[in-house]
């Protein structure tokens, strides 16, 4: 395997975890005022990723800086033609994570209610965005001759984009459900469960509408086999939800939030960034770096992913337990 067909695939595992992880992130912040009724629930929910939601947001930097010293072409292209809906994306995500870290600073429950209001906000908008951007680099935008973007912002906004953004959005409103459950205790988990069961068909259907359509439109004959196993676990989830077994549920979502990746990033290759006009089209040859610069890349990659890998693992293993209502200490203003 040449090294930038490698770095193509390794950028493909980067934002999967990116996915996966800040994907029940998100979910969390969307059902955030939905299953918590009291303050002391809301913090509770929040409790669920407060030890662990920073650390899941490291994979949108790598993926981020891996595409842009693998594929410097790709990453300028891209950030200058999607500039407004990532700019949008970035200033979502930095309400939330102040939304998080002030939340907690001072007790008065006005304080409190619009810093959840920003985190609610901070989640649903990327949550939508991130669906309607890959959407969009899978269908092909205008580029051209130098790779420049001549698009609109309306023109991203196409009913495959839409379609993109409501499965992307429903797939972490589930998966942030499911999470919840895993958990917490009591009332909290039997609403989480409530909602996830709410939300199993509605994310079946969606999720296999937009993937059947990429797959017949946009895609490749080996992505086959992945819509199908995308499918399989977004059924397995949905029967673990009913059964009441959140952990082999969030599994489920784990491994369909991969195979979404997988056919999306399938339906790309060799392309990294389709033009209409394919004679412009940015692929893994001409908008990747040397040979030399992917070589050191892949060196340090080597070296060093592993300990992130197990750090992030222990962060994991170590805040495993679930969250109760009852352990928090009300704080001035909670009902």
């Amino acid at each position: 395997m040449e090294l930038n067909t490698l770095w193509f695939c390794l950028i493909a595992v980067l934002w999967t975890g990116y996915l996966v992880l800040e994907g029940f992130d998100f979910g969390v912040g969307m059902w955030l005022s939905i299953l918590g009724k009291t303050a002391s629930e809301r913090r509770a929910v929040l409790r669920t990723i407060g030890p662990v939601w920073d650390g899941n947001e490291v994979w949108l930097l790598t993926a981020g800086g891996a595409t842009f010293a693998a594929f410097p072409e790709w990453y300028a292209t891209l950030f200058s033609g999607f500039y407004l809906p990532l700019f949008l994306i970035l200033v979502a995500l930095i309400v939330r994570g102040v939304g998080l870290e002030f939340r907690s600073k001072l007790e008065g429950p006005r304080w409190q209610r619009r810093w959840e209001q920003a985190i609610q906000v901070g989640s649903w908008i990327p949550a939508l965005l991130w669906g309607v951007a890959f959407a969009n680099i899978v269908r092909g935008v205008p580029l051209d001759a130098n790779h420049q973007f001549t698009g609109t912002f309306l023109g991203l906004l196409s009913p495959f984009a839409l379609l993109g953004g409501l499965a992307t959005t429903l797939l972490f409103l589930s998966h942030g459900a499911v999470f919840v459950a895993l958990k917490t205790q009591g009332t909290l988990r039997t609403r989480a469960l409530g909602w996830a069961k709410r939300m199993a068909l509605p994310t079946l259907g969606v999720s296999g509408a937009f993937g059947l359509w990429t797959q017949v439109r946009y895609s490749v004959a080996w992505t086959w086999p992945v819509l199908g196993f995308v499918a399989l676990a977004l059924g397995a989830a949905a029967l673990s939800v009913w059964r009441e077994r959140e952990g082999q549920a969030f599994t489920f979502n784990c491994l369909a939030i991969a195979g979404v990746v997988v056919l999306l990033f399938g339906s790309l290759f060799p392309d990294v960034m389709p033009a209409l006009d394919p004679a412009h089209s940015l692929t893994v040859q001409n908008a990747s770096s040397t040979a030399y610069t992917l070589r050191i890349m892949t060196y340090v990659a080597v070296a060093l992913v592993p300990f992130v890998l197990a750090y992030q693992g222990w962060t994991y293993w170590v805040f495993r337990q679930r969250v109760t209502v009852d352990e928090l200490t009300p704080t001035l203003g909670e009902g």
